[in-house]
């Protein structure tokens, strides 16, 4: 591994751990996707998991609307917000639909059941799955809405050739 891939790598662990760490504790999104005539809908939806590698869990009935649109067209983006902190999160990525028991299980909490009547079990459940392509955020005191933000864009991508600019990225693919 030359130098060059290390610190490549070692850039896209510190992305992958600040986006993991800036939304680990908000609890609600809102996913965007493009519905079968094209317009851009979003959607709000409970975060089950951030995986390490920047994956993002989420639960949701198969025979829902977001379901087919995901089907269709998996690009999506995902964004938090939590003022409190003065934090807002954007992630980029592609979605895929897991119907897989054994990865509901491994993901699914008590408290979805608050969603799901008929618990991990329900055969309507499913999992959104996003890929995270790049994320952006805007990381600032709470007050900072309408007095500027600080800015930075973190692509999470393994391309060792993509180099950092102003705006950082990692790639995650």
């Amino acid at each position: 591994m030359s130098h060059h891939d290390h610190t490549h790598a070692d850039d896209r662990e510190a992305g992958l751990k600040k986006l993991h760490d800036m939304i680990d504790d908000v609890e609600v999104a809102m996913l965007t996707g493009i519905s079968a005539d094209g317009r851009l809908l979003s959607r709000p939806l409970h975060t089950m998991d951030v995986d390490a590698d920047g994956t993002l869990w989420f639960a949701t009935a198969y025979d829902t609307e977001k379901v087919r649109e995901i089907e269709a067209n998996p690009q999506v983006n995902v964004s938090y917000e939590s003022r409190g902190k003065g934090i807002y999160v954007s992630v980029s990525g592609r979605a895929s639909i897991v119907r897989d028991r054994a990865i509901i299980d491994e993901k699914w909490s008590p408290g979805m059941s608050v969603f799901f009547k008929g618990g991990k079990d329900d055969p309507n459940l499913c999992l959104i799955r996003v890929d995270a392509e790049s994320a952006e955020y805007w990381d600032g005191p709470s007050t900072a809405i309408g007095k500027g933000l600080y800015f930075l864009t973190t692509a999470v991508t393994r391309d060792p050739g993509n180099r950092m600019t102003e705006n950082e990225r990692i790639d995650l693919h």
